[in-house]
């Protein structure tokens, strides 16, 4: 669990304070399991701090991984949920594993998906953020509210002016972090779809294909259900009692402002996710269209060599009848009339086939 104060600048404490500081906000973050075990004290102090802790149902809903995206909140605070898109662990060795150029490192990286959920409690003067033991998104931001202390030295300050603000960029960066996820979900499905158009197509694993397809589903209700928490926390903002302040009456606007950006964004990740999925589904189709016109062309060739030796099998039958008088039979040049007889059928079937684009490459 770290705690950082930010006001004029950024600080991070070395532990929680016994009481809020007179100016600026707090930004409490902690793992999920760090959460577990010491929210004891952190709900005594929230109790200090702003005279209401965190009800049970939703303390269940910061400590649960599997919660889908979604927004609640009470009088006090505002809670959201916020389930992120990122690559997980080994997705950037496939992504860089060029001499692979398989389905599997595609269905591979689907498979590896990050989509661990975020929780936000949002009081008026404190953010409390509870994700994952492996999740790089505080260590990122920590980073970013530095180098933005260090910039609004020489100007205006560029640190989130409220717990709320700081909520919306640390999901805009969630949303947006899609992004690297989205270049290698590109190329690997681009690599799928050139296996199953291949000249020499390799066997195809349909049932990794197929939880592919799952796995693209999934991320499309992981989307839908973003916008709705978003919308939600927006429908909420829109409820809030004007502000008399003008500072205060600008920060809700910017509140408003980046609700709308962070939706937006939502908003393009879906629209990508279902042009992949359809991507997924048009290649499938091309692929036994691509087939069953193979299979026409074979069987084309072979009807073809089936009515040209057709004849020539009647040729050769009449004159295999055990009959003592046969016209040619005993004619000392009826083989080589025969022969040409033959040949002239197989001439005249093939340039009819060919008039009738029945054969050849220009079909």
């Amino acid at each position: 669990m770290r705690v950082f104060l930010i006001s004029d600048s950024f600080t991070e404490l070395p532990g929680l304070p016994a009481q809020l500081p007179e100016t600026g906000h707090l930004w409490i973050t902690s793992g999920r399991r760090e959460f577990e075990v010491n929210q004891a004290d952190l709900q005594n102090q929230l109790q200090a701090w702003t005279g209401s802790m965190l009800i049970d149902l939703h303390v269940s809903d910061l400590l649960n991984h599997q919660l889908p995206s979604h927004f609640d909140y009470t009088s006090v605070y505002d809670l959201l949920v916020f389930r992120r898109l990122a690559a997980g662990a080994g997705s950037s060795a496939l992504f860089l594993d060029e001499d692979r150029g398989t389905a599997r490192s595609a269905l591979e990286a689907l498979r590896t998906i990050d989509t661990s959920p975020v929780g936000f409690a949002v009081f008026d003067r404190c953010l409390l953020t509870v994700h994952p033991a492996d999740c790089q998104i505080r260590d990122f931001f920590v980073e970013r509210l530095r180098q933005m202390q260090v910039a609004s030295a020489s100007g205006v300050s560029r640190l989130p002016p409220n717990p709320a603000d700081l909520m919306l960029r640390i999901v805009n960066h969630m949303v947006d972090s899609y992004l690297d996820l989205r270049r290698l979900l590109t190329r690997q499905l681009g690599t799928l779809q050139q296996e199953l158009f291949g000249k020499r197509p390799q066997p195809i694993n349909w049932r990794a294909l197929l939880e592919s397809r799952n796995t693209l589903h999934q991320l499309e209700d992981i989307c839908e259900d973003q916008r709705s928490a978003i919308q939600e926390w927006m429908d909420a903002l829109a409820e809030w009692p004007a502000a008399a302040d003008p500072a205060a009456k600008t920060e809700q606007e910017l509140l408003r402002v980046r609700s709308r950006d962070v939706l937006e964004h939502i908003e393009r990740v879906l629209t990508h996710v279902r042009r992949l999925e359809s991507s997924v589904e048009s290649a499938v189709q091309m692929h036994f269209s691509d087939m069953g016109q193979r299979t026409n062309e074979i069987m084309r060739t072979l009807t073809v060599l089936t009515a040209i030796f057709l004849p020539l099998n009647l040729i050769t039958g009449i004159f295999g009848m055990n009959f003592e008088s046969m016209p040619l039979l005993k004619d000392s040049h009826g083989f080589w009339i025969s022969i040409v007889l033959m040949a002239s059928v197989v001439v005249g079937l093939v340039s009819v086939f060919w008039r009738r684009r029945y054969i050849g490459h220009d079909r």
